[in-house]
């Protein structure tokens, strides 16, 4: 047992600490801390209490449920307090909690109402004569916020009672929440706006409840479901808890559909092991379920504690959130060049599972978030999600904390890492031999609108490169019959069709090889401009590497100066060529290995017919038309006749718009010959545009 003296000293330390915490979580709308370490907090203050009664003081953080309410709204004193519940972490916590519950009723098993915990804000919602009058906040338990113009926004709730047999005055209680999508389409918004996000929904709903302009609570997608009563007048007739619930739905109210009867501590706990499964899949977060006794009578005779009800139960779900130190982080490269910044942390035991790296998203993130390496950080973990950090706690920052770096060079092949101003992820420039790359390259480079190599499917390449047979696109041009027979699931016909397929392929266009290449930010639109406007591939090999060392030359001066003597380079001059393709251009053709497995695959025998010679723009009959083109075509395939289309000077787009001059149907039109219609854009059958491109 801790002696007096020590427990006084801890007992003051632990108070100011909740006390400081519950200001951040109920007050601010801005915890530093995750719930789990909230919980210790109280449970190691609850324990210390216990152990020496004559120290609990009336204003310990264990006597009160939350904080004091915002200056900003007006006071609310609740008729009846809301009380929070106690927790059970353990299913020896819930078994306690049943068994207390019987000795004190003498009764053998307990009907309980079972309930999803909602991660939101408790909100008390007072109807006179069946009409809102005030919608309040929990605050201390005693005294909320009134926030009725806030609650009043919230499509869920409703302002008039339905029916005609609800008291004169009654006092719903529920939980205010923000349902997963509007709380990452909220943060996703907040985020392109450059401004701070929401570390949680929790958190987000208490803050968008809370505005002081009830016009930006009326934007926010808010939810709500009813789960008890505080005042009534006259008091209801009501058993049961359970018959309340199915009369606040008869009223209009809205009541969570997951809501059970259970019988004893086997039926709570298989509602609890329920949830848990299906907790990923709820269109909400939960942190736990509740249980409630179910007669009325029942809970009257058990009353209260200090600050919670002995006839309900809060059983928490393992932690998603947990604080760890954030040890290292390292860079990973996934299958398209993309680097990950990966926190190497302290393990910790979050969402069921120790949990010793999570991500960090890229390096945007990391910035807006000012995460060092020495800080603690919140981590969260949710089902299958991969752990990321969510949150530095700055104020367990120390001074040695180091800043995050993003590497100069690729991790896996040490090519150059190119990050172009404004973009928010980074890749390795050495798509063509990078280790990390090679399965989704030469997937891409074999693709049909790539090289079109027929037959080889994901598994195939999967087996090709684990075999070690192929290490760059270059490889498939190798492979002998005899290597394709001894794979898996291939026979002698089907490795035949692979090597004429390889054979096929060989012959291409110089769009399509430039397409094949995966630089980033290179599609079939912008492969097409730039072999129109350089013919060849040497040329522009050479405008590229020209580009890229003006760029590493001048790196250092200042942005406008470098701009634009880079906007008069050739690279630049190709229509919709802008200042990010071209540093990836750039960068794509600077490396030595890449422009190695390109010669490879010349070697090869890979080749294009020549380019036409570019032609005035006056020339070509289709420059600046725009096409869109829908259904199937029976003299061609659609990417023949767009490469018909670009080598007259005209456009193709995947959808229709005021700007669009021509759409060509063919067979089974989808919905784009309708929208065609609608805004009055020609409609080109097959034998028009046949005309139209061979005139």
């Amino acid at each position: 047992m801790t002696n007096r003296r020590d427990a006084e000293q801890r007992l003051r330390e632990l108070r100011a600490e909740l006390d400081r915490h519950n200001h951040r979580y109920y007050v601010l709308d801005d915890p530093e801390v995750p719930d789990s370490e909230y919980d210790r907090l109280m449970l190691e203050l609850k324990a210390l209490e216990s152990e020496h009664p004559g120290l609990i003081t009336p204003d310990s953080p264990s006597q009160r449920v939350g904080g004091a309410p915002a200056a900003e709204f007006g006071e609310v004193r609740h008729a009846v307090p809301m009380l929070s519940l106690d927790n059970a972490f353990s299913e020896e916590d819930l078994q306690d909690f049943d068994r207390r519950v019987r000795e004190k009723l003498d009764a053998t098993d307990i009907e309980y109402v079972a309930e999803p915990k909602l991660d939101g804000l408790a909100i008390s919602l007072v109807y006179e004569k069946g009409v809102l009058v005030r919608g309040a906040t929990r605050g201390d338990g005693s005294t909320g916020e009134d926030v009725t113009l806030n609650v009043r926004t919230v499509r869920a709730i409703p302002l008039k009672l339905m029916g005609k047999d609800w008291p004169a005055l009654l006092e719903v209680r529920g939980e205010v929440f923000m349902p997963k999508r509007g709380f990452e389409a909220l943060n996703k918004s907040l985020a392109a706006k450059g401004e701070k996000t929401y570390v949680n929904p929790r958190n987000t709903a208490a803050g968008s409840l809370r505005q002081l302009d009830s016009r930006i609570t009326a934007e926010r997608p808010l939810d709500f479901y009813a789960y008890g009563l505080g005042e009534v007048k006259p008091a209801l007739s009501a058993r049961r808890h359970s018959e309340v619930l199915t009369k606040l739905r008869g009223w209009g109210q809205r009541v969570n559909p997951d809501i059970r009867m259970v019988k004893g501590a086997e039926g709570c706990l298989g509602y609890y092991r329920e949830m848990g499964e299906k907790r990923d899949a709820l269109p909400y977060e939960i942190d736990g379920v509740v249980y409630k006794v179910d007669r009325l009578d029942y809970q009257q005779e058990l009353g209260f504690v200090a600050r919670a009800p002995r006839w309900a139960v809060a059983h928490k779900f393992p932690a998603q959130e947990e604080m760890t130190l954030l040890k290292a982080v390292e860079f990973q490269v996934g299958r398209t060049g993309a680097l990950t910044p990966v926190a190497r942390l302290e393990p910790v035991f979050v969402g069921g599972v120790t949990v010793s790296n999570a991500t960090l998203h890229n390096m945007d993130e990391v910035e807006r978030k000012d995460i060092r390496i020495g800080d603690t950080v919140i981590v969260r973990r949710a089902g299958d999600v991969i752990p990321e950090v969510a949150a530095v706690v700055l104020a367990r920052r120390p001074k040695n904390t180091k800043r995050v770096k993003l590497p100069k060079t690729c991790p896996v092949c040490g090519s150059e890492v190119v990050r172009p101003e404004g973009e928010a992820v980074a890749r390795c420039s050495g798509g063509l031999f990078c280790d990390a790359q090679r399965k989704e390259l030469i997937r891409h480079f074999a693709s049909r609108r790539a090289m079109d190599v027929e037959g080889l499917g994901d598994k195939l390449v999967e087996q090709l490169v684990d075999e070690k047979l192929v290490s760059t696109p270059a490889g498939l041009f190798r492979l002998t019959m005899k290597q394709l027979m001894d794979l898996e699931r291939m026979g002698e016909k089907s490795a035949q069709n692979l090597v004429d397929a390889l054979a096929k392929a060989r012959k291409t266009t110089l769009p399509r090889f430039l397409y094949a290449l995966g630089i980033p930010d290179v599609g079939e639109t912008t492969a097409a401009d730039l072999a129109k406007h350089f013919g060849s591939l040497e040329k522009l090999e050479e405008a590229a590497q020209g580009y890229e060392k003006q760029r590493l030359k001048h790196a250092g001066s200042p942005a406008r100066d470098a701009e634009k003597l880079l906007k008069e380079l050739d690279l630049r001059k190709v229509e919709g060529i802008g200042p990010v393709v071209a540093e990836q251009v750039g960068a794509f053709f600077h490396q030595a290995g890449n422009r190695k497995v390109i010669g490879e695959l010349r070697k090869a025998g890979v080749e294009w017919p020549a380019m036409p010679k570019r032609a005035a723009v006056g020339s070509q009959p289709l420059v600046g038309k725009t096409f869109v083109l829908t259904g199937t075509l029976g003299t061609m395939t659609r990417d023949a006749a767009k490469e018909r289309i670009q080598a007259l000077g005209g456009k193709v787009s995947g959808s229709v718009s005021a700007k669009t001059h021509y759409v060509v149907a063919g067979s089974e039109p989808g919905s784009k010959l309708r929208e065609a219609e609608r805004l009055e854009v020609p409609v080109l059958d097959e034998d028009a545009f046949l005309r139209l491109i061979e005139s």
